[in-house]
């Protein structure tokens, strides 16, 4: 249990730092309810795991892959990032209690879009796979090492979970005013990373 105990702590601390996932959950859960904006955390969790478990397990081979894909994964995630920052500059305010889809809570569009994002991520792909490879060394064993990963995700779960809370319980305080000008500000942050992400690609094509 210290091995899973330590995972959760782990998992808090990779998940709290605000960033595009973070600006993606609280507005999720301002335009769709709490429930999508925890599915939009948990995608996140997941793919924490999914890295976890290839270090851990020691899938080689598949981390090679992932390090000299890295640049077309990178590109991928930018572009995607960028496509969202549209989508959440224009997307319409709705009132309380309206879905932004027609009526409908595309509740595995959430879960992907945020799973398709950190999978993507140029950190996640790097520096992430080398923390649960130390991690491993550290647990002994491959159960301790596989509930250090269970722990992750359970911590990251739970961070998500807190968020789109208590972002969901102010929710009804939120003017569509406010609503108006979050969506501009997530949007503008949303596209200053995948431009910034590109920008690096370039640099680092250029040398």
């Amino acid at each position: 249990m210290a091995a899973w105990m330590q995972g959760v702590i782990m998992g808090l601390s990779i998940a709290a730092p605000v960033g595009p996932i973070g600006l993606l959950c609280i507005r999720t859960t301002l335009s769709r309810g709490k429930l999508n904006g925890f599915l939009c955390g948990l995608g996140a969790a997941t793919a924490d795991g999914i890295y976890g478990a290839v270090a851990v397990l020691g899938l080689t081979f598949v981390t090679q892959i992932l390090v000299r894909q890295s640049a077309w994964i990178q590109a991928a995630g930018a572009v995607f990032l960028v496509y969202l920052a549209y989508r959440t500059i224009t997307a319409p305010v709705k009132r309380e209690g309206e879905i932004e889809s027609g009526g409908t809570s595309p509740y595995a569009g959430t879960y992907f879009t945020t799973l398709f994002l950190t999978l993507t991520n140029p950190m996640t792909i790097v520096s992430f796979v080398g923390i649960f490879a130390g991690m491993k060394r550290n647990a002994g064993s491959e159960a301790s090492a596989m509930l250090l990963v269970l722990g992750v995700f359970a911590g990251s779960a739970l961070w998500w979970l807190l968020l789109s809370s208590t972002v969901g319980l102010l929710r009804r305080m939120v003017s569509l005013k406010a609503m108006r000008g979050f969506n501009y500000v997530s949007g503008a942050v949303l596209l200053g990373y995948g431009l910034w992400n590109l920008y690096e690609l370039l640099q680092a094509g250029g040398e």
